[in-house]
């Protein structure tokens, strides 16, 4: 199936935020994303829109993924791929996207117990830069940055 990158759009909030809530949801079953959405929501429109580029993925003419990357501070907030898209080479194409709409450099926080998003940043360039906790869950993350 073809995939095309573009820029999000207002008309695209409802998919993006049913995209983050299913695949967290599918990541971590053992976390009610349900009730985290009206702050994701929040979130979103108050924090990720006004600052950061944001690039969604469509397939099918359906939202398969999205990234989030601030420019001006090299923050790597969000990528996120559909599970369905898992493996697919989706990801790639997205963190490629944020490398080239943040060419100086990239930043982000993961879990320290998801050794899969673990495992693809090491993959493509990211190094750890040292511990440090999520600003919201104040669970222990590991820091991760790339240089072109």
């Amino acid at each position: 199936m073809n995939t095309t990158l573009r820029p999000y759009t207002a008309a695209d909030e409802d998919a993006a935020i049913e995209l983050w809530r299913r695949t967290w949801a599918q990541h971590y079953p053992h976390i009610d994303f349900n009730a985290r959405v009206p702050w994701w929501r929040e979130r979103w429109r108050s924090e990720l829109v006004p600052a950061c580029d944001i690039v969604v993925a469509e397939s099918g003419g359906a939202l398969a993924g999205f990234v989030t990357v601030d420019p001006k501070t090299q923050y790597l907030d969000q990528i996120v791929v559909a599970p369905e898209h898992w493996g697919s080479g989706l990801a790639r194409a997205l963190l490629d996207e944020a490398k080239r709409r943040s060419p100086a450099g990239l930043y982000l926080l993961v879990n320290k117990d998801n050794a899969r998003a673990i495992g693809f940043y090491d993959k493509y360039g990211f190094v750890y830069d040292g511990d440090d906790k999520n600003p919201v869950s104040g669970i222990a993350v590991n820091r991760m940055r790339w240089r072109p």
